[in-house]
């Protein structure tokens, strides 16, 4: 097993090339790199846009494992005063890529020495962040030549203790869509109100309706956010705003919610269009099925944990987090889990400074439960 000092700076080097969706190529560069490093005759790869497909072939295979890392980052702009900092600037990975792809790196090191009976394929999907790459990473020739039987996953957890493995059998993940509202109508000097359609003021109206959705359209026993996170409109000050586009994200716990909440996101738009004299387009961007566990390996896993009594493990409640992992387990039996990095920032956050150590568990976790699943 790869050395905590070998796998820090394998994650300080990732971290430093953080690239955004579709964009991936230096890092696909060092990843490729690195396997390069350690292939054998039981290795082969399959390459798909900006990611890859790593197969380890096992010694009498009846079913193949597979195991998924992301591998882009976010645009924003790194504030940890790291000095192993990004040198892409606007770009960081701070969602924990970096981690991922390094766990991920680990774990293909140790089973390119300790064969198991079972082929194992590693993915090394691109864009999860946006625009989504894993629906069409798994309708690719590729995937479906090498597709899974099982297939694992993991997420860092800042706000958990280092090391811990939380996750829990059934919904784990929320239903997720991109928002994008834009409003259009008519322009016109401060002075003379009267003579446009103000988009400034009809956004904000529309915000504030917004909220109601939630509160007064989804069963309060079930769960859902829409977040506006960000408005622009206008051009200067004494110019009357002829444009102004709504940005957000929304978040249910159920695919029935979505489509209620989208219901009514639709019919508020048409009632600002009549209200302001105005014209309205809605766009959802990417949308993210909901990352639901299989229940008999979810508990299986968790109770494989627990009884070596090597490991912090605990049950986590569902999160209105999004990831396109939801995709491949809608298709496919597996699970997703947190690994709990001690971070007193959360993800996506500028200054997210986790923990190292707990790649070193999550190596461990998995070998040991890929090899008993994998092995007869």
């Amino acid at each position: 097993m790869l050395p905590l000092e070998e796998l820090s700076r394998i994650r300080r080097e990732l971290h430093q090339i953080p690239e955004i969706g579709f964009q991936e190529t230096k890092t696909q560069e060092y990843l490729l790199k690195f396997l390069a490093g350690i292939k054998n005759d039981r290795m082969e790869m399959k390459m798909w846009r900006t990611g890859f497909f790593l197969k380890i072939r096992g010694i009498n295979p009846v079913k193949t494992i597979g195991y998924r890392t992301d591998i882009d980052g976010l645009s924003i702009t790194e504030e940890t005063g790291y000095s192993f900092a990004s040198k892409h600037e606007g770009m960081m990975h701070a969602c924990g890529h970096d981690f991922h792809m390094t766990i991920a790196l680990g774990l293909a090191a140790y089973f390119a020495d300790h064969p198991i009976d079972d082929d194992l394929l590693f993915i090394f999907q691109p864009a999860e962040e946006g625009p989504g790459g894993a629906l069409p990473m798994m309708a690719s020739k590729e995937f479906k030549e090498w597709k899974p039987d099982l297939i694992f996953a993991l997420h860092i957890a800042p706000e958990l203790p280092s090391g811990t493995i939380s996750t829990k059998p059934g919904l784990l993940f929320a239903n997720t869509s991109e928002l994008f509202i834009d409003l259009k109508g008519k322009g016109g000097h401060a002075a003379y109100p009267h003579n446009t359609r103000d988009m400034v003021v009809a956004s904000c109206m529309l915000v504030t309706q917004l909220q109601s959705v939630v509160s007064r359209n989804v069963d309060p026993l079930d769960s859902a956010v829409i977040t506006i996170g960000k408005i622009t409109g206008g051009t200067v000050q004494n110019i009357i705003a002829e444009h102004a586009r709504l940005e957000g994200t929304i978040r249910t716990l159920s695919v029935e919610s979505m489509k209620k909440v989208k219901h009514r996101i639709e019919a508020l738009v048409k009632g600002i269009e009549a209200g302001y004299e105005c014209k309205a387009t809605i766009d959802y961007g990417a949308m993210y099925h909901q990352v639901y566990n299989e229940e008999a390996l979810t508990q299986e896993f968790l109770s494989f944990l627990k009884n070596s009594g090597e490991f912090l493990v605990m049950e986590s409640k569902e999160a209105m987090t999004g990831e396109d992992f939801g995709y491949f387990l809608a298709d496919i039996p597996g699970f997703m889990f947190w690994l709990g990095v001690n971070s007193p920032y959360g993800l996506h956050h500028s200054k997210l400074q986790p923990d190292e150590s707990a790649m070193e568990t999550a190596i461990k976790a998995m070998s040991q439960y890929i090899s008993f699943k994998g092995s007869r």
